[in-house]
């Protein structure tokens, strides 16, 4: 071809299609992800899962709903507790919710606080009440496997004994059969553990810890934490949060 006629036919080539692009605006592109890991051994209020698949719970609205905001879709990936820092350190996934630091060792970045929690332990009345956190120094108190639980280790030093369960509810479930008499849980878990119709003879729970949770944003995800703490501020602001919360409370008496 000749050399002239090749670059006039290039350049009209290439106008057109300039002009085209222009003439169709923006491409309509589909949202991209926004990766959010779960914990496979946590359970209502805070997670559900059917076949593998988070369907319900805390984690789930908290993701879509910060994924919404960052216009973003969520995608959950579940995986077991062991392997959580470890996905999270790589940028397997972009961050996970409802931690704080002393909880998850790493070097991720953290989210400002937001998601009002407390940390209780639960005892049952076949025992004499403790009053104090200090009484249960040298009893056996249920945790979860896996967890970390550095308000009781600071509190009870050598008199924390752990006794390593699956979950906070299936601890619960062990109270109610009588086969142990301290449990440290969520008070969400608790409430939603009585909600949900099982009977507990329990004293009024002991605090352990009044906290706002936070997320643990990995350094080699594909969102910062500035985009992240945008889309806190705007779901705290709204009322998502509040009705996220609302949404497994127990219906008032």
């Amino acid at each position: 071809m000749d050399r002239q006629i090749y670059t006039d036919w290039t350049r009209r080539a290439g106008c057109a299609l300039i002009g085209f692009v222009l003439a169709a605006g923006p491409a309509a592109a589909t949202p991209s992800e926004l990766v959010v890991l779960v914990d496979t051994g946590t359970q209502m209020p805070m997670a559900r899962f059917d076949d593998g698949r988070l369907v319900e719970g805390f984690h789930k609205d908290v993701g879509d709903a910060l994924a919404r905001k960052m216009g973003r879709e969520a995608r959950f990936l579940p995986l077991p507790r062991k392997r959580i820092v470890m996905a999270l350190d790589a940028g397997q996934a972009d961050l996970i919710c409802l931690y704080l630091p002393p909880w998850l060792p790493g070097r991720f970045l953290w989210t400002r606080s937001f998601f009002p929690a407390s940390e209780v332990v639960v005892t049952d009345t076949s025992v004499p009440q403790p009053h104090h956190l200090t009484d249960l120094s040298g009893q056996p108190v249920a945790t979860v496997l896996g967890y970390y639980y550095p308000e009781l280790e600071s509190v009870l030093g050598n008199g924390f004994i752990r006794d390593d369960g699956f979950s906070s509810s299936a601890n619960l479930r062990k109270m109610s059969i009588g086969r142990l008499h301290h449990v440290v849980t969520q008070q969400s878990t608790l409430d939603y553990y009585l909600q949900t119709g099982h009977k507990l003879s329990v004293y009024p729970p002991l605090m352990v810890l009044d906290y706002m949770a936070q997320c643990a944003v990995s350094p080699r995800g594909q969102v910062s934490l500035e985009e992240v703490n945008k889309a806190i501020t705007q779901i705290s602001r709204d009322g998502t949060v509040a009705k996220i919360i609302d949404r497994y409370r127990p219906p008032a008496k």
